[in-house]
């Protein structure tokens, strides 16, 4: 008789993401990790009086999601107290947006400096051109910072720059600028971080040791409610490693993270790679490096131009406007040349073509001259404008994608009639990666959208937008392709699959549970299937 477990799901549609035991209608959990996959009957030999016994009644399971590109311990000070949420998840129309503006500078402190995040001119149709003036008059006084929904660009008043200490003599930032008048003076506006960063100032309270493991907690929660088991940050920040280790420890994690911590001038020599690599729930592995911006700020490295449309001179560009790379050739190399030989895995953001290409040289040339890192797993993330022919030449060196394919979903319309036309046919196209044999993801960049991996696997199987408009069909995807995505595959790019991303003996009891099988639901309609529960470790972190 089998030993007995502690755990057993049964009666269910299991989908174990394994070749040789695709399907199956029960598994058993002993110790954490996965002891019985199989039928029923199998399973039921390992339940004993201590075994507790869910009956799935129908319900699917799967392996816990795996958010391939995350940004947490940002997203749980963005979704914190101290900053107003005026993303457009949150605020659907300019109205709203300004309102709630509005509402929050009445409602503060006198002197309090005031910041917001999520203003998107695209999908909060009638915005105003945002700028110091505007800020100025919205909040007179005391200062005031708002980011962009992508992140990469960000506004303040004349107060908050003055509290920021923000000159003409501010040197601009590596990898990001200052925006400055014909006389050489700062507007208040910023392009990508740390520049981004100084503008917001004192609006965002780094966590300090009272609130740092409630925000992580809500955190937590909020990926264990859309069945993400681990999470990788691509923007980790070393003064943060300290009491997110100290919160991994204290038990009361729900999801493992894997984390990039984001590529500065002085490079880390106090963590090597595979320091923490024993540790199941929480490792250091790669640098993140942002090769070019966003595509709602317009500054991606493109071979083609914007259209000329009302959307894009929203955004403030003129027509015929390409945007540029955050580096030059010379930086990004000398960038690379720092981390990869010591055995990091790279993450590089890159959105245009033009930067893509750029990326790809060069990490072409650091496999040639380290050959002993043949298995170097060197990513791209989000891939916006990356073109087929692309594709082909990262999967000869080995490359692999994180695709930000939500993009389609929610800006898909914007894409094609506002910013790039026939060019956004292939925006994130993933059905070109698979053909060309590249490994990928799909991942949400939260809090850029909300964590939803069934949404990604929807727009991956469907290209459709919001309003129904097909963008690209011919690079569309299976929905067994969609689901390796969000489990095995991903959790292959974070070197992680030998412990999670599907369902074999041996493996960790990272599971969720969903009402329905993805297979058999309309595609369009993927998306909405609800999450019951959420195991890590065979643990329950959700239950609906």
């Amino acid at each position: 008789m089998a030993p007995e477990a502690e755990l057993a799901l049964i009666g269910g549609n299991v989908l174990t993401m394994t070749s040789d035991n695709p399907r199956a209608t029960a598994l058993a959990v002993s110790g954490g990790r996965i002891s019985a996959v199989g039928g029923d009957e199998e399973v039921q030999r390992w339940c004993g009086p201590g075994t507790r016994v869910v009956r799935l009644d129908g319900r699917t399971v799967l392996p816990g999601f795996v958010e391939a590109h995350g940004h947490p311990t940002l997203e749980m000070v963005i979704n914190g107290p101290d900053v107003l949420d005026i993303r457009p998840v949150t605020c659907a129309t300019a109205e709203e947006v300004l309102s709630r503006l509005r509402t929050a500078v009445a409602a503060a402190e006198p002197g309090a400096w005031l910041g917001a995040f999520g203003w998107d001119p695209l999908l909060q149709e009638g915005l105003p051109p945002i700028d110091r003036a505007l800020l100025d008059e919205l909040c007179p006084g005391r200062p005031l910072s708002v980011m962009h929904n992508s992140g990469h660009s960000a506004w303040c008043n004349t107060p908050a720059l003055e509290r920021a200490g923000i000159t003409r003599d501010t040197p601009d930032p590596p990898g990001s600028r200052f925006e400055r008048d014909a006389a050489g003076d700062p507007t208040g506006a910023a392009f990508e971080a740390p520049a981004t960063a100084m503008l917001l100032g004192g609006a965002i309270r780094p966590p300090d040791a009272d609130n740092f493991a409630t925000l992580m907690g809500h955190e937590h929660d909020r990926l264990a409610r859309a069945g993400i088991t681990t999470v990788a940050d691509l923007g980790f920040r070393r003064d943060a490693r300290e009491r997110v280790q100290a919160f991994y420890r204290s038990g009361a994690a729900k999801v493992r993270m894997r984390v990039y911590e984001v590529s500065v001038p002085e490079m880390r020599t106090d963590v090597l790679p595979g320091e923490d690599r024993d540790d199941p729930m929480f490792q250091q592995i790669g640098i993140k490096i942002w090769a070019d911006g966003s595509p709602w700020v317009g500054n991606i490295a493109t071979s083609f131009p914007y259209l000329d449309t009302p959307q894009t001179r929203s955004m403030g560009l003129t027509p015929g406007h390409r945007g540029g790379a955050n580096y030059t050739r010379g930086q990004l190399t000398e960038i690379v040349g720092a981390y990869f030989p010591l055995g990091w895995q790279i993450a590089c953001h890159v959105h245009g073509d033009v930067a893509v290409e750029m990326v790809l040289d060069v990490f072409g040339e650091a496999l040639a001259a380290h050959p002993e890192r043949a298995d170097a797993r060197l990513r791209l993330e989000h891939c916006g404008a990356m073109t087929p022919e692309q594709y082909r030449r990262a999967a000869e060196l080995g490359v692999t994608c994180s695709l930000f394919v939500d993009h389609l979903y929610y800006w898909g319309d914007v894409l094609v009639d506002g910013l790039f036309g026939a060019r956004a046919e292939s925006w994130t196209c993933a059905g070109a990666a698979i053909e060309a044999g590249v490994p990928i993801s799909f991942h949400n960049d939260s809090p850029v959208t909300p964590p939803e991996p069934l949404r990604n696997i929807q727009a991956a199987v469907t290209r459709t937008s919001r309003s129904g408009r097909v963008i690209g069909p011919q690079y569309r995807v299976t929905v067994e392709q969609a689901l390796r995505a969000e489990t095995i595959d991903a959790a292959w790019q974070l070197f992680a699959e030998h412990e999670v991303g599907s369902l074999a003996v041996g493996k960790r009891a990272d599971l969720v549970v969903l009402d329905a099988d993805p297979h058999a639901v309309p595609p369009e309609e993927i998306g909405d299937i609800p999450v019951r529960e959420t195991y890590l470790d065979g643990r329950c972190t959700f239950r609906e």
